[in-house]
């Protein structure tokens, strides 16, 4: 089950992000659609409970929970007519009824399968919820990073719209060129462009999230929710580890009673019948029948219940080798969680703020005419740069934080 967002995304997108990419067009072009903010937790919350997957796991669980009662599997009732000539001369008639019954613990043996399966089919759940999980919040995070772009773009537009005005002045009074003014005008019209493009990208990630919530409802993230993603340390390691381990663990259980069930098939069945007939064309007589079935050829079930102990071995294994895995994606994932978390941390504590204090400077410096045109645009571009480095790094952040929050597991 590796997936989200290196297999669940990548299979989710690849199928519908041509889908996404024309839904994106018509939503930019629609400016009168009302949007429903939800929280992260809502918006887990009405994944599971909208998920047609989860849905199915649920009837899979009704299913073999029902299937308990099918547990006691007697033979079917046999009812038999005989007519003819078999005591006299005489056209006598006879009918008997028999039924056979399992004997020692196939009953128990059954019921305890079925019960074993359900809980299978619970565990199943229980992961297909987890990397839904795993799909909506990194879908919400993604979506938030659209709007920090956005946001980004709008400073970019109001810092060149002062740029255009102040580089019109000074042309006016004959301190530049022509040139600055040709230049801001071009700088504002890439940022509007810009501005389109992102609204479309902005479409698309909501169309991510409300796929993965599977609703109609044209849902976006809360604006008030912090950009950077809140990493809880150790918790849903150890909730990955739980869930493989609990998983595998009820497969062998699984196929415990499997080979049970089997090794139970081996014992006699006993029989009890009646039967009426007449003799010589006079009635009624009639009497009473018991027998045994004995599987003197038991080979059959004898070679199932082997091979459902060899799962048993198979699934020990699988559970060691998955558990090795997470260990080692672990601590993959805490490297680079660890690299990026380092890289934020310069640009929160100091980059954004050297940003801040280039384009300050430099806008009073170029107002005042104490500054070349080229190296206002040259501080611009410096401090614009970090800002998007800042975005990037909150984003990749954000990636390495979930997946370190949400390690893939594996169950095949």
């Amino acid at each position: 089950m590796k997936n989200l967002i290196n297999k669940v995304q990548k299979k989710f997108y690849s199928r519908w992000i041509s889908g996404l990419r024309l839904i994106a067009f018509l939503l930019a072009g629609t400016a009168t659609f009302a949007q429903q903010t939800i929280s992260l937790e809502k918006a887990i919350e009405l994944a599971k409970s909208n998920n047609i997957d989860l849905k199915i796991a649920d009837k899979e669980i009704e299913k073999q929970t029902v299937l308990k009662k099918a547990a006691f599997q007697p033979d079917p009732l046999q009812v038999q007519y005989q007519g003819g000539q078999f005591n006299s001369a005489d056209f006598d008639h006879n009918v008997s009824v028999q039924q056979f019954f399992p004997l020692g613990n196939i009953t128990k043996a059954n019921r305890q399968l079925q019960e074993e399966l359900a809980k299978l089919a619970e565990k199943r759940k229980a992961l297909s919820s987890y990397e839904i999980e795993k799909a909506v919040t990194l879908a919400y995070y993604q979506y938030l990073y659209g709007v920090s772009i956005q946001k980004l773009n709008s400073e970019l537009n109001d810092i060149y719209t002062k740029f255009l005005k102040n580089a019109e002045l000074r042309f006016k009074t004959g301190e530049s060129g022509n040139i600055e003014v040709i230049s801001a005008k071009a700088k504002v019209k890439e940022i509007e462009t810009q501005k389109a493009q992102l609204e479309y990208d902005l479409a698309i990630y909501q169309k991510q999230l409300q796929f993965f919530i599977q609703t109609d409802e044209n849902i976006v993230p809360d604006s008030n929710t912090a950009l950077q993603y809140t990493f809880m340390e150790n918790q849903e390691n150890t909730k990955a580890e739980a869930l493989m381990t609990d998983f595998y663990q009820q497969q062998i259980s699984v196929y415990q009673k499997e080979a049970g069930t089997f090794k139970a098939l081996r014992t006699p069945k006993v029989g009890l019948g009646y039967f009426a007939q007449t003799i010589n064309t006079e009635s009624l007589f009639q009497g009473f029948t018991a027998g045994l079935q004995i599987p003197l050829f038991g080979g059959v079930n004898t070679t199932k219940a082997k091979a459902a102990e060899i799962s048993v071995s198979q699934s020990q294994l699988a559970l060691d080798r998955n558990k090795m895995m997470l260990n080692l994606q672990r601590e993959e994932l805490q490297n680079n969680f660890q690299k990026q978390q380092k890289n934020l941390a310069y640009f929160q504590n100091e980059g954004l703020h050297y940003a801040d204090q280039i384009i300050e400077t430099a806008q009073k410096s170029y107002a005042n005419g104490d500054m070349s045109y080229w190296s206002y645009i040259s501080f611009l571009n410096q401090a614009i740069d970090i800002k998007k480095q800042f975005a990037e790094a909150t984003h990749s952040y954000n990636q390495s934080a979930i997946e370190l929050q949400f390690p893939t597991i594996k169950n095949n």
